[in-house]
Protein backbone atom coordinates (compact mmCIF):
# COMPACT_ATOMS: atom_id res chain seq x y z
CA UNK A 1 0.00 0.00 0.00
CA UNK A 2 2.73 2.61 0.83
CA UNK A 3 4.76 1.87 -2.42
CA UNK A 4 1.03 2.54 -4.22
CA UNK A 5 1.02 5.81 -2.25
CA UNK A 6 4.75 6.88 -3.20
CA UNK A 7 4.17 6.24 -6.84
CA UNK A 8 0.78 8.17 -6.96
CA UNK A 9 3.31 11.21 -5.15
CA UNK A 10 6.05 10.92 -7.26
CA UNK A 11 3.54 10.66 -10.11
CA UNK A 12 1.74 13.93 -9.05
CA UNK A 13 4.88 15.54 -8.41
CA UNK A 14 6.06 15.00 -11.81
CA UNK A 15 2.94 15.62 -13.44
CA UNK A 16 2.97 18.84 -11.61
CA UNK A 17 6.32 19.89 -12.63
CA UNK A 18 5.47 19.11 -16.03
CA UNK A 19 2.52 21.53 -16.32
CA UNK A 20 4.95 24.08 -14.57
CA UNK A 21 7.22 23.85 -17.48
CA UNK A 22 4.64 23.73 -20.10
CA UNK A 23 3.24 26.89 -18.58
CA UNK A 24 6.36 28.56 -18.32
CA UNK A 25 7.23 27.57 -22.01
CA UNK A 26 4.28 29.02 -23.13
CA UNK A 27 4.24 32.28 -21.31
CA UNK A 28 7.97 32.61 -22.86
CA UNK A 29 6.06 32.10 -25.99
CA UNK A 30 3.41 34.67 -25.80
CA UNK A 31 6.21 36.84 -24.51
CA UNK A 32 7.99 36.66 -27.63
CA UNK A 33 5.35 36.59 -29.89
CA UNK A 34 4.07 39.63 -28.74
CA UNK A 35 7.29 41.49 -28.83
CA UNK A 36 7.59 42.69 -32.39
CA UNK A 37 11.16 43.40 -33.09
CA UNK A 38 9.41 46.50 -35.45
CA UNK A 39 7.74 48.33 -31.88
CA UNK A 40 9.66 46.85 -29.31
CA UNK A 41 12.03 48.79 -27.64
CA UNK A 42 15.85 47.93 -27.39
CA UNK A 43 15.44 47.15 -23.92
CA UNK A 44 11.98 45.33 -23.88
CA UNK A 45 13.77 43.09 -26.91
CA UNK A 46 17.14 42.42 -25.04
CA UNK A 47 14.89 41.72 -21.93
CA UNK A 48 12.86 38.89 -24.32
CA UNK A 49 16.00 37.25 -25.09
CA UNK A 50 17.59 37.32 -22.09
CA UNK A 51 14.27 35.49 -20.98
CA UNK A 52 15.22 33.21 -23.53
CA UNK A 53 18.40 32.56 -22.00
CA UNK A 54 17.24 32.01 -18.87
CA UNK A 55 14.94 29.58 -19.53
CA UNK A 56 16.98 27.43 -21.95
CA UNK A 57 20.06 27.60 -18.88
CA UNK A 58 17.52 26.12 -16.63
CA UNK A 59 16.36 23.54 -18.80
CA UNK A 60 19.67 22.57 -19.35
CA UNK A 61 20.53 22.62 -15.86
CA UNK A 62 17.57 20.38 -14.99
CA UNK A 63 18.64 17.98 -17.77
CA UNK A 64 22.42 17.59 -16.49
CA UNK A 65 20.91 17.28 -13.02
CA UNK A 66 18.95 14.20 -14.33
CA UNK A 67 21.31 12.65 -16.71
CA UNK A 68 25.00 13.41 -15.72
CA UNK A 69 25.31 14.37 -12.25
CA UNK A 70 25.69 11.46 -9.41
CA UNK A 71 23.66 11.96 -6.56
CA UNK A 72 25.12 13.08 -3.32
CA UNK A 73 23.12 13.26 0.85
CA UNK A 74 22.69 17.20 -0.22
CA UNK A 75 19.72 16.16 -3.33
CA UNK A 76 18.30 13.52 -0.70
CA UNK A 77 17.47 16.53 1.70
CA UNK A 78 13.59 17.49 1.67
CA UNK A 79 14.76 21.37 1.17
CA UNK A 80 16.65 20.40 -2.25
CA UNK A 81 14.11 18.17 -3.54
CA UNK A 82 11.30 21.13 -2.65
CA UNK A 83 13.77 24.03 -3.36
CA UNK A 84 15.84 22.62 -6.28
CA UNK A 85 13.72 23.93 -9.59
CA UNK A 86 13.78 27.31 -7.71
CA UNK A 87 17.79 27.50 -7.58
CA UNK A 88 18.13 26.13 -10.65
CA UNK A 89 15.97 29.04 -12.40
CA UNK A 90 17.64 31.95 -9.96
CA UNK A 91 21.13 30.26 -11.28
CA UNK A 92 19.77 30.56 -15.01
CA UNK A 93 18.50 33.90 -14.71
CA UNK A 94 21.92 35.22 -12.68
CA UNK A 95 23.67 33.86 -15.61
CA UNK A 96 21.79 35.23 -18.52
CA UNK A 97 21.94 38.89 -16.45
CA UNK A 98 25.83 38.41 -16.49
CA UNK A 99 25.51 38.14 -20.04
CA UNK A 100 28.68 35.61 -19.69
CA UNK A 101 26.85 32.74 -22.12
CA UNK A 102 26.13 35.75 -24.94
CA UNK A 103 23.17 33.77 -26.24
CA UNK A 104 20.53 36.70 -25.50
CA UNK A 105 23.06 38.96 -27.22
CA UNK A 106 23.45 36.73 -29.89
CA UNK A 107 19.77 36.78 -30.39
CA UNK A 108 18.93 40.12 -29.85
CA UNK A 109 21.29 40.89 -32.31
CA UNK A 110 19.78 38.42 -35.05
CA UNK A 111 16.53 39.65 -34.16
CA UNK A 112 17.69 43.22 -34.75
CA UNK A 113 18.95 42.66 -38.54
CA UNK A 114 15.53 41.15 -39.05
CA UNK A 115 14.19 45.04 -38.53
Amino acid sequence: MSSSIDSLAAYTSTMSEINRQNTQATQLKDKLSNTSTETATDSELMDVCKDFEAYLVEQVFKSMKTSMVPESEDDNNEYMQYFGDTIYKEYAENLSETGELGIAQMLYESMKRQQ
